[in-house]
Parts: C-alpha cells; sequence; structure tokens
C-alpha cells in the first residue's frame, strides 16, 4: 500500500533544461552528477529495461512517455547490451516493484550504473515540445546552469565506436547447426543474436572496424548488418567495408545496418523531425499491402528514391510513409528500419529472419 514512488519524492531537486533555456523541475533518481545529450522519447508501455540497455541510445536523453516506470523491477535475462544512454526521464518511478523475477529496483539499477535520472515531470509536455521542435539538446543538472553553451553545442560522434565489441566473439547455434553467420556489431542487439542461434545458425560477432576480407575469409553462409546509434553517415570506414560485401555474400541488415547499406549502395540518409521510438511503430509491406506493427529506435532514414536505380522499396512506415525497408536488386540483400527480432515488442515480423535463412539456402528472393 501507500505512495510506491514516496521515499524518492523526498530527494533532492534536480532540473531538465532544455538548449533553449525552457527547464523543468523535478527529483534526482539514479546516479550523482549533472550530464548533457540529444533529447529524444520512446512510447514503449513495456520494456523500459531493453531501452536502457539499447546500445542505440548512445549520447542521447530518453524520456518515457508512460506514466509509470520499475513496476516490474530489474530482471538482467531481459537485458540487451550494456547501457550507452546519458539520462533517463521519467514521470513517475516505482520503488517497490511487484516481479518473481526482479532482482532490484529501477533506482538501484539507474545508480549502480551511473546514469543520471530525473523524475516528477511533465513528459507530456516534453513529449509535445520535441514532436513540435524536433529533437533538442538538453541536460539534467542540480542547479539551474548559467551558461548553455555546452548543452546547445552538444553532438553525438564516434556512437558505434564507443559502443562496439573490441574482439570477435562466437555464439554457437541452439541444437543443431545449420548455417554459419557472420555479425558487424555497431551496437548490437542480444536478441538479433538469439533470433539466429535459435535457428540454427552458428554467429560470429565482429568489431564494426573489421575489414571486409577478413569477414569474406570466414567462409560464413550470411552476414548480419547491426543496429546501433548515431549518424550513419559518419561511419565512413564501415561504409566503405558494406560496399565491399555487397553481392558476394547473402547479408540482412536491421535499423543502422539498413541506413548504412543505403549510402554504401549510393543512396542517402536524412535525419527525421523526431525520430520512431516505441514498440507500437506501423509498417505496411509493399509487397503483400498489409501493416505490421514493429518496434523501432532510430532518428535517421533511408530516402527511398535515392536509391531508385538499384533497390526496390519493400517497406515504408504506415504514419509518416518513411522508408523501413529495401531489397537490393540481384544482390542477395536486403534491409530493414524497424526491429524485427522486437525486444521488447511485437513479433509480427520474425519471418524476416526465416527469409533470410532461405537466402543463405540459395533461395532468388527478388520480391
Amino acid at each position: 500500500g501507500g505512495d510506491p514512488c514516496g521515499e524518492l519524492r523526498n530527494m533532492k531537486k534536480r532540473y531538465l533544461v532544455l538548449s533553449n533555456g525552457k527547464y523543468f523541475e523535478g527529483y534526482a533518481i539514479g546516479a550523482e552528477g549533472d550530464s548533457i545529450g540529444e533529447l529524444v522519447f520512446t512510447t514503449g508501455m513495456e520494456g523500459y529495461l531493453e531501452t536502457l540497455t539499447d546500445p542505440s541510445y548512445a549520447g542521447q536523453i530518453v524520456v518515457q512517455t508512460f506514466p509509470m516506470i520499475g513496476n516490474y523491477g530489474v530482471i538482467p535475462q531481459d537485458f540487451e547490451g550494456e547501457p550507452a544512454l546519458k539520462g533517463y526521464v521519467v514521470s513517475e518511478i516505482c520503488s517497490r516493484p511487484s516481479n518473481f523475477r526482479s532482482e532490484c529496483d529501477l533506482n538501484t539499477y539507474l545508480v549502480n550504473n551511473g546514469i543520471v535520472g530525473i523524475a516528477g515531470v511533465d513528459t507530456r509536455e516534453i513529449t509535445k515540445i520535441i514532436r513540435e521542435n524536433g529533437v533538442t539538446n538538453a541536460g539534467i543538472f542540480d542547479e539551474l546552469p548559467h551558461d548553455l553553451t555546452a548543452v546547445r553545442e552538444y553532438a553525438i560522434v564516434n556512437a558505434v565506436q564507443s559502443v562496439t565489441c573490441r574482439e570477435t566473439e562466437l555464439h554457437p547455434a541452439i541444437g543443431e547447426k545449420k548455417y554459419s553467420v557472420g555479425m558487424l556489431n555497431y551496437g548490437l542487439k542480444r536478441n538479433i543474436l538469439r533470433s539466429l542461434t535459435s535457428r540454427g545458425c552458428e554467429v560470429t560477432v565482429y568489431p564494426a572496424s573489421t575489414p571486409a576480407e577478413q569477414i569474406l575469409a570466414g567462409g560464413h553462409d550470411g552476414l548480419m548488418l547491426s543496429n546501433g546509434p548515431g549518424d550513419p553517415a559518419e561511419n565512413i570506414y564501415c561504409i566503405q567495408q558494406i560496399s565491399k560485401l555487397v553481392g558476394r555474400i547473402p547479408i540482412f541488415g536491421i535499423c543502422l545496418g539498413h541506413q548504412l547499406t543505403a549510402i554504401a549502395m549510393g543512396g542517402k540518409t536524412i535525419k527525421l523531425k523526431y525520430g520512431h521510438r516505441g514498440g507500437n511503430q506501423p509498417v505496411k509491406s509493399l509487397e503483400n499491402g498489409r501493416t505490421y506493427i514493429t518496434s523501432q529506435n532510430h532518428g535517421y532514414a533511408v530516402v527511398a528514391d535515392s536509391l531508385a536505380e538499384v533497390a526496390k522499396e519493400i517497406f515504408v512506415n504506415a504514419n509518416d510513409g518513411s522508408s523501413e525497408g529495401m531489397l537490393y536488386k540481384g544482390k542477395r540483400c536486403f534491409t530493414v528500419q524497424f526491429h524485427p527480432e522486437a525486444s521488447s515488442g511485437p513479433h509480427d515480423t520474425g519471418f524476416l529472419f526465416d527469409r533470410f535463412l532461405r537466402l543463405m539456402d540459395g533461395e532468388n528472393y527478388e520480391g
């Protein structure tokens, strides 16, 4: 009984300050200190653990639009990677979670992982500001700063290098090994690995800096290009390697992998006004007309028209029409902007992993 957030409400004040000087007063959660980042929102009603541990949030302060966060505690089996976000903003944080799998409360996790947070602010108003004005820089501070230069000048750089693995890792297939898959790790969510190993794939995960020649020498049946954070266009080396790989080996790209492939094939990407983040993004298939509900986390989009000569668009976002998937003709390569491994989120598009397996089997998928 009682107020599940009561003991935290009496803690010290903290401020979320936007780059234009507007600020929100709340109370401190998580680690001590100040933090600056790019302010984004996610609409997931559950899955806060996956959000906190998704490497694609590197450099960002994440606002949860759902009012109460933390009610099922902290469950390490649900983590997707190491936390890379710069800050965490919630309306209410639950200090007395109820779940038989929970190992501690959310605030303890934030403290232990050095994540600076703020609660008790109007997340609806913050979300409206981002929706109307676009992604903005912000900082979480214990005292209102006199000078906002550091907030205004903040930029996410070298994001992929900050979250990729340092050395090659081998993940065995679950059950009988049917395929050998290489995976370039740009900020990999663990459930992409699970989606492959559970289908009989032995997966070799390579750091983002791995040259194309080393991957081709691995003798893999196929290659996955993972999700990841930041502006795709800054990853010049990664893009050069992908351009050497497309057409040489069956390829399936997700999220950042989708964007990097587009640039490698001569296409363009743009920064969306406020991106797509959450577990309820509708995506329409241009192949069968069906709409799938998908999990997404990205701030950039591929410009489909810029690939008209080499690729066919296979998915679009049903809300804003932005590109959600490309098929590269005659290259045994397809990529999607959303997360078919969907953790957390709907499993509508898990069939794409099976399509990748058929591609590795030699099926000629040309849409």
